[in-house]
């Protein structure tokens, strides 16, 4: 709202400093200082309200010292997560465009979803919440919407140089936005991948036909980092300072994509207009960092699903957006491994008792960050190495840019 209304006064009165508005990097700063503003500053009375309504977080006995303490500690915090994500983006980010429109419906989505979540779980004292099939429901209408709209919205474009000789020895350069499934692969010298090239075997023209791949993956990623966050997020500001980290990365990815200079400079695919995703993922930032404050050992107010399912879908949405999906098992590396504990301990101990009629465990128990406190280390502790191994995972990220 403010871009529009700065734009407004710069072309027509000429407003000296209000053209500041039309940079992404000025309007991505702003978007993070009122994050974290409204996150520390009102943050903190939204605390005070979920407390005065009795909104406690309900502990099951699962073992862990220092469980039962956190029983009754304010949960649905999410909602202030939420707050500082929409409002900066509603005031420094162009509305009109595409990508924006997309994270906006991502991040309400979802977090109605895990906000119903917890409210069947405080209100209606239902431990379960929301049933499972609901939740994955609301996952994979998410995903079909997004990957519709990537995949047929006109403004959902990539940018193609075209080489032309002319007469003369000078080259020129024909550039054209271009409808495509192309993503960015690593580790791979040409480090694009079209999902249009899985079905070349079966169909002529596969691009015509590359929405029945497209779509299926984006479906699979939104609600695989979705149920990761959600997975992750079982201490102290594990899952809020991880996917700080994560927006970190995705930042700076969202940057350089969207940036025409940095992305032939660093030879990876321009996407026009994806540039002003730097705001939004800004806001993202600030508010993860900002409900850390509250939110870090001994945490004051649990996120609840209204947030760490919304946090996961809008990591996994992002990443899609500026094709960068491939590079998820890296940037969101915490989140998949959580994941993975989860999914080898279930199918383990079927698998063993249906072969020898009694379960046994791989982990002392799951996700893997309950099996370190089960051997006797602090949560604190717990969350410090994790946070130091998604950092080391951003930094491999970020080498995959150059390292083909």
């Amino acid at each position: 709202m403010l871009y529009y209304l700065f734009n407004y006064l710069h072309e027509t009165f000429d407003l000296t400093g209000a053209g500041v508005f039309q940079y992404i990097s000025f309007r991505a700063a702003m978007a993070v200082i009122v994050s974290l503003l409204i996150s520390m500053i009102f943050g903190k009375y939204i605390i005070k309200y979920l407390a005065s309504k009795q909104v406690g977080e309900s502990i099951r006995d699962l073992g862990l010292a220092g469980q039962t303490e956190k029983a009754g500690t304010p949960t649905m915090g999410g909602i202030i997560i939420l707050s500082a994500i929409l409002i900066p983006t509603l005031l420094f980010a162009k509305l009109d465009n595409i990508y924006i429109i997309l994270m906006l419906l991502t991040t309400v989505w979802m977090g109605l979803i895990g906000f119903l979540d917890d409210y069947i779980k405080v209100f209606k004292k239902d431990k379960d919440g929301l049933a499972g099939k609901f939740k994955i429901l609301g996952q994979v209408s998410l995903g079909i919407i997004v990957g519709l709209i990537l995949y047929f919205h006109p403004d959902v474009v990539m940018r193609d140089q075209v080489v032309n000789q002319s007469d003369s020895a000078e080259v020129v350069y024909v550039q054209s936005d271009i409808k495509s499934t192309m993503t960015t692969i690593p580790f791979f010298k040409n480090n694009e991948f079209d999902y249009a090239d899985l079905l070349t075997w079966a169909v002529e023209k596969a691009e015509d036909w590359a929405w029945l791949v497209f779509i299926p993956m984006v479906i699979f990623i939104v609600t695989a980092v979705s149920n990761g966050a959600n997975l992750t997020d079982g201490i102290d500001g594990l899952a809020t300072g991880t996917s700080a980290i994560i927006g970190l990365v995705l930042a700076i990815f969202a940057y350089v994509s969207g940036n025409i200079i940095f992305a032939d400079y660093l030879n990876i695919m321009y996407i026009p207009n994806s540039g002003e995703l730097v705001v939004f993922i800004s806001s993202f930032v600030g508010a993860c960092f900002g409900f850390l404050w509250y939110n870090s050992y001994p945490a004051q107010v649990f996120m609840g699903d209204t947030g760490s399912l919304a946090i996961g879908a809008i990591i996994g949405v992002f990443a899609i957006a500026i094709r960068k999906e491939l590079l998820i098992p890296i940037i969101c590396g915490i989140f998949f491994v959580e994941n993975l504990s989860v999914v080898l301990q279930v199918s383990y101990f079927k698998y063993t008792k249906k072969k020898y009629g009694e379960g046994k465990r791989i982990f002392l128990m799951s996700p893997l960050h309950h099996h370190y406190q089960k051997t006797g280390m602090h949560e604190s502790k717990i969350v410090t190495r994790f946070w130091i191994v998604g950092i080391m995972l951003a930094i491999l990220s970020f080498v995959t840019l150059k390292l083909r």
